[in-house]
């Protein structure tokens, strides 16, 4: 005899499965992400998007990082990343590099730098 089936855990892998149909990576213009980027959206109605996808692109409506919008949804980095695949790909955000330091009018903190460099020499 064997023991009753226990109900799958909906926050488990089975869930992450569901979310991203089957697929384990991004594709197409979202292969680049990584967890800077930032990412807005893009204004209009939504209609048809599954929950996450309708909540990735409220949250985003201020440019967000990878990394925040990971933290705010509780995903893992790429089952996010599938879902913005997505959602680029329907036109529904935007993805952007974050702008350098230097490229903003602030050189690189040359203290900072000099610090990491003694702590790597002292390895």
């Amino acid at each position: 005899m064997s023991a009753p089936r226990r109900p799958a855990d909906p926050s488990g892998l089975e869930r992450y499965y569901v979310l991203t149909r089957g697929r384990s990576g991004p594709g197409g213009a979202a292969a680049g992400l990584d967890v800077a980027t930032l990412v807005v959206s893009r204004p209009g109605p939504a209609p048809g998007l599954q929950h996450e996808h309708e909540e990735i692109v409220r949250r985003c409506r201020e440019p967000l990082s990878v990394a925040e919008l990971g933290a705010h949804l509780g995903l893992p980095f790429n089952i996010l990343a599938v879902l913005l695949s997505d959602l680029l790909d329907a036109g529904r955000i935007e993805a952007r590099d974050p702008i350098p330091a230097h490229v903003a009018g602030r050189g690189p903190d040359l203290a900072l730098l000099e610090e990491v460099l003694s702590g790597l020499e002292r390895l």
